[in-house]
């Protein structure tokens, strides 16, 4: 159940602000203006969270969820390279860890967006 009022369209609202400003000129001259957006660094964010995300980054924070993926795949990339057995399986239990915190972050968040969690599983085919 939704808690926001009815007849309340936030899409709407925040559209006609932008509308208003593109208007009175306040959006003139931005940097990067007329150029596409760069989003390769959004690969490991699923793509009804890039554009939150995104908002997020450029004022200033990182979801948690995008650093611990991007510490994955840094240390999943390196671990071919260690030539040291020790150090290897550090690494090897390091991303583990990491990897069971990322999946129970998930399972917990799952567990409190019914709405969420009936996507996944639709997508999933359950």
């Amino acid at each position: 159940m939704s808690s926001t009022p009815p007849g309340f369209d936030l899409g709407a609202i925040a559209e006609e602000r932008i509308q208003a400003a593109i208007r009175r000129g306040e959006l003139d001259n931005l940097p990067g203006a007329g150029k596409p957006l760069v989003l390769d660094d959004d690969l490991l964010v699923p793509e009804e969270a890039r554009v939150a995300n995104r908002i997020l980054k450029n004022a200033g924070f990182v979801p948690v969820e995008v650093t611990e993926r991007r510490e994955i795949a840094l240390l999943a990339a390196s671990i071919p390279g260690i030539r040291d057995d020790a150090e290897r399986a550090r690494a090897i239990q390091k991303l583990a860890v990491l990897e069971l915190r990322l999946g129970a972050r998930r399972s917990l968040a799952l567990g409190r967006n019914e709405r969420y969690r009936e996507k996944v599983l639709a997508k999933l085919g359950g």
